[in-house]
């Protein structure tokens, strides 16, 4: 077929797809999450085997870890959430005061009543709880399945015990394959384990900051921070907002600036700075492949697809470019730099200077 042909097929055929996860994807958002996690713990058993551990103790230990994990994660969420339902409505009064503050600040600057009008009549109190109340809410919307995902975790786990012996296997008769699997494995397994160390650290800091600077719940803002960090891009700043808006109604504009700066200097040095230099060799996309990637899953499987953006591309790179050596050119425009291996063919000048004529050379001397 021509090769037009072919490319319309190619994009007919990922908008069915795209449209396929879109309508289970409550099903296959959690489902993903059980694989990434899956994945990140599965060297631990069988360092607890070499460590002396039974087969069946090292799968239980590592199983019963990421479920402790993770059911303590979801707590802290819905204690915190509860926490933060009771003391915003608090604030309701705070936040009229401050809009009647800036009105009467306007007014000073010569801006009429009507304008003023205009600009400030969409805002009240209870759409700013909302805003935060919602970006909360997305957070533990990410565990609403936590039944399926432990349940989905207890299966994979245990097939993921054969796991090795089946790459070994199948390396035999599909090598590229192999590969292809063995380096999004290698790939997400890294950028987990790095994006969790570094939240770890940054939610550490912020707990620190806000907890020093008497802005209420910190405990939540920093569980909110660890969390956004594995949202490329933007994660910060999603996190930044529900703790900006609190120190406005707490302590006022001095209270929140200070707030953004300090969050924007932990932050920025941290996420946009440090951190990358360790994931980039990883993860190998660009920074453009990696923000319509968190544009694209989070429109797909919403709040989860955000925080799963890098691994799921890694999952597609791997599925659709990876296994195919003849798809493979494509790496060098979806990585974040050039190849250190140049592919252009070889230069044969140095042969037709050592006197080694070309074949047609060969054919066009008289006999």
């Amino acid at each position: 077929m021509p090769r037009g042909v072919i490319v319309l097929l190619a994009i007919a055929a990922l908008v069915v797809t795209v449209a396929g996860i879109k309508s289970f994807s409550g099903v296959v958002g959690p489902t993903f999450l059980a694989l990434m996690l899956t994945v990140a713990v599965h060297p631990l058993p069988g360092w607890l085997r070499r460590k002396g551990f039974p087969g069946w103790l090292a799968l239980l230990t590592t199983l019963l870890a990421v479920w402790g994990i993770l059911v303590a994660l979801v707590l802290s969420l819905v204690y915190s959430v509860a926490r933060l339902s009771t003391i915003l409505p608090q604030y309701s009064d705070k936040f009229d005061d401050i809009v009647n503050d800036l009105q009467q600040t306007l007014k000073d600057h010569g801006i009429g009543s009507d304008q003023i009008h205009k600009l400030l009549s969409n805002v009240d109190s209870s759409k700013v709880i909302s805003i935060v109340s919602d970006i909360v809410g997305s957070a533990l919307g990410v565990f609403s399945n936590l039944v399926f995902v432990l349940v989905l975790l207890l299966f994979m786990t245990v097939d993921a015990i054969t796991y090795d012996k089946r790459m070994t296997i199948l390396g035999n008769m599909r090598p590229d394959v192999v590969s292809a699997f063995q380096g999004f494995a290698s790939g997400t397994r890294t950028y987990l384990i790095v994006s969790t160390i570094f939240g770890l650290i940054v939610a550490v800091l912020d707990v620190g900051v806000l907890w020093a600077m008497g802005i209420p719940l910190p405990f939540l803002w920093g569980l909110l921070a660890f969390i956004t960090n594995y949202i490329p891009n933007i994660g910060f700043v999603i996190g930044l907002v529900p703790p900006a808006l609190l120190a406005l109604l707490d302590g006022g504009w001095a209270l929140m600036l200070w707030v953004i700066i300090i969050y924007s200097a932990i932050n920025v040095i941290i996420q946009s700075i440090i951190q990358p230099k360790f994931v980039g060799d990883a993860v190998g996309l660009s920074v453009t492949l990696t923000f319509l990637s968190l544009v694209f899953w989070a429109w797909v499987l919403g709040p989860l697809g955000a925080i799963l953006a890098i691994p799921l591309t890694l999952m597609c790179k791997a599925l659709l470019i990876d296994m195919d050596p003849a798809t493979r050119w494509a790496d060098v425009l979806l990585s974040d730099a050039p190849p250190k291996d140049d592919p252009s063919p070889p230069d044969d000048s140095a042969d037709k200077a050592d006197g080694e004529a070309p074949p047609g050379d060969a054919l066009a001397k008289p006999v």
